[in-house]
């Protein structure tokens, strides 16, 4: 049963949601199918929900090896009842299963969906979901890489998120929110890689019946802004889902995105992801040196842009495009994800200035690097420098010490460049 909501009256503030209360390690839970589950330690929390460590009830308790995971929040909030809905309609082990079958697959990254229910503790109740226990999550590992992924790394998880989303989209959903923290490693197999988090997963075809495409004030811009498609601040749709990873890729690629720096106007990234859209070849020069850039890319985005709302994506050549991709480096798919730094690559810096280039770290060779390296020091030096000559310290990106420190890279990034520091 979906959890009630009150009408609002006129100009009333949507009730609040409440916050999960945490359970004892063992605590049992029963679910719909009447099988027990023991609680573990709490490993997590998300928006209004704790995350546990699980397993099928015994006389033992759940260890830090556990295979499962529990999701608990009040029975009352919506976001888990809405994530369920997915996982009970599209992600049942055999239906996973089957698909790999038939699709020659060794592994889909899809969590796969064990039970769920409701509990009952102190007179409130509290809806949760088994799920496959996940590992680490991309957003670290790509922080812990400088915030740049190996092209032949970026063109292998394209390939498995094109598995993944052939597959939900198979069942009638689309995502809507595809990015590096929702997507995790396996606990067991680091080489494996799931989508998780269907709190937005859109259901775009009950029944094999497309919906009507029409803007849903409701779902306006719902997702992660910088990578949500132009449908997605109208609607949902399977080329949607494919807008996104493109966005993600090329995050992966570059470092960072063109409208990034404005993220707090909707309609501006909006219209920034339309002009790339009308300008493919123009937004890859925005984030590619014309040495690093990915022309396997730019053909995903022109076969993405081509398809109609309604359109099923040709997902056969949209991988053979990547695999195009993998073979120009003369790289395969070898099954294994190498999370290698890339050579010179930094985590962007602190937004300087709204004129500060935004597409600095995207080369992949130091010496093709060391230029605009050097602007970016030489943004953030004369912006110290002001900050120390005007004494307004607190609003400096770093403290006078930092500046004799950047005025020393600055020197040695720019001797490699045949430039000069004027005093």
């Amino acid at each position: 049963m979906p959890p009630k909501v009150k009408a609002a009256g006129k100009g009333r503030a949507p009730a609040k949601r409440k916050l999960a209360e945490e359970f004892p390690p063992g605590e049992v839970l029963t679910d719909t199918g009447k099988k027990a589950w023991k609680l573990g330690a709490p490993i997590g929390q998300g928006g209004f929900g704790l995350l546990y460590l699980a397993d099928e009830n015994s006389a033992k308790a759940v260890g830090e090896d556990a295979c499962y995971v529990i999701k608990v929040e009040p029975s009352d909030n919506g976001p888990l009842f809405s994530e369920l809905k997915f996982y009970m309609r599209a992600a049942k082990p055999d239906l996973i299963q089957s698909w790999m079958k038939s699709h020659k697959l060794k592994s889909l990254g899809v969590p796969r969906y064990w039970g769920s229910g409701l509990h009952e503790r102190d007179g409130r109740k509290y809806r949760f979901m088994v799920i496959d226990r996940l590992g680490t999550d991309l957003q670290k590992r790509f922080e812990e890489c400088g915030k740049r992924f190996p092209r032949k790394l970026v063109l292998q998880l394209g390939l498995r998120l094109l598995d993944i989303l052939e597959y939900i989209h198979d069942h009638e959903y689309v995502h809507a929110d595809i990015k590096a923290s929702n997507l995790m490693l396996s606990h067991s197999d680091p080489n494996q890689v799931y989508l998780v988090d269907y709190g937005l997963a859109y259901r775009y075809a009950p029944d094999s019946v497309l919906k009507e495409y029409k803007e849903d004030p409701k779902r306006c811009h719902d997702g992660t802004i910088e990578f949500t498609s132009i449908d997605a601040h109208k609607g949902a749709s399977r080329r949607s889902d494919l807008e996104i990873l493109t966005y993600c890729m090329v995050q992966w690629l570059c470092g960072r995105l063109p409208w990034e720096d404005k993220l707090q106007d909707p309609l501006y990234v909006r219209d920034s992801k339309i002009r790339s859209q009308e300008n493919i070849s123009e937004f890859m020069t925005k984030c590619f040196s014309s040495q690093d850039k990915p022309d396997e890319i730019q053909r995903f985005m022109e076969e993405v842009k081509s398809l109609g709302y309604q359109d099923k994506p040709p997902y056969e050549k949209l991988r053979s495009i990547l695999r195009a991709g993998l073979k120009a480096i003369q790289a395969k798919d070898n099954g294994k994800l190498e999370f290698t730094p890339v050579i010179g690559a930094v985590s962007p810096p602190a937004k300087v200035n709204a004129h500060t280039h935004t597409h600095t770290h995207t080369h992949t060779h130091t010496h093709t690097h060391t230029h605009t390296h050097t602007h970016t020091l030489t943004s953030l030096m004369y912006t110290l420098l002001s900050c120390t000559v005007k004494k307004t310290p607190g609003k400096c990106p770093g403290k006078v010490l930092e500046f004799d420190f950047l005025k020393e890279e600055w020197c040695r990034h720019s001797s490699q460049t045949e430039h000069s520091l004027q005093d």
